[in-house]
């Protein structure tokens, strides 16, 4: 007889969940954290692409591939979204899936936020690439060209796409915050009885 089993996903109270409601509504601090890994994997092949561009054209003197406000496009793309798209939610993944299984907590203190502080990532970078893409259809003038800092004068270079950007960051703060604050929570108030803070593994 086949093992249906292995096809379906039961949630911590043993009730079914389809796809959707598994990767979609999750409350389950190592689905959420598998989101973020994946995301995160996603957000550093996107942004060593730019890399790659930065670097095509820096491989002799001259103009080579792109001009230049594109090449400062690029770099401003790559720190953003290396940083907050790659770097930070790989950080978040990790603690997600490690923390409750270090500290002997059963979940995240805060599920439902855990939830939410993933899905506000995917709308942040759409914001955040939708003046790139568009620009590939001769719409817009492209992200902003403002260097890795996004320091003045180049941040002031742009128009609507530096504040698509500014709104984008926000996003991905209010985000990582809500990561931050969900991480803090549970080492403080969800570790297992005898576990004090001089006690915990490293990583935590």
């Amino acid at each position: 007889m086949a093992n249906t089993h292995a096809d379906t996903h039961h949630d911590d109270h043993g009730h079914q969940q389809s796809f959707f409601q598994r990767w979609f509504m999750s409350t389950n601090h190592k689905d959420i954290g598998t989101l973020y890994l994946v995301f995160s994997l996603v957000m550093f092949l996107v942004g060593g692409s730019m890399a790659l561009v930065i670097r095509a054209e820096l491989f002799q003197p001259g103009l080579q591939l792109v001009d230049p406000s594109f090449f400062n496009q690029m770099t401003t793309m790559h720190a953003l979204v290396m940083i907050f798209g790659a770097v930070m939610p790989a950080f978040v993944g990790l603690a997600n899936w490690m923390i409750p299984l270090m500290v002997g907590a059963p979940d995240m203190a805060l599920p439902r936020m855990n939830n939410w502080s993933f899905w506000i990532m995917p709308f942040a970078f759409a914001l955040l690439l939708m003046p790139l893409a568009l620009q590939a259809f001769g719409i817009g003038s492209g992200s902003p060209a403002g260097g890795w800092t996004l320091y003045p004068p180049l941040s002031l270079q742009g128009g609507s796409n530096v504040a698509f950007t500014i709104f984008a960051i926000h996003l991905m703060g209010i985000s990582s915050i809500m990561g931050a604050i969900n991480i803090i929570a549970t080492i403080l108030n969800m570790r297992a009885p005898g576990m004090d803070l001089l006690k915990m593994p490293i990583f935590v």
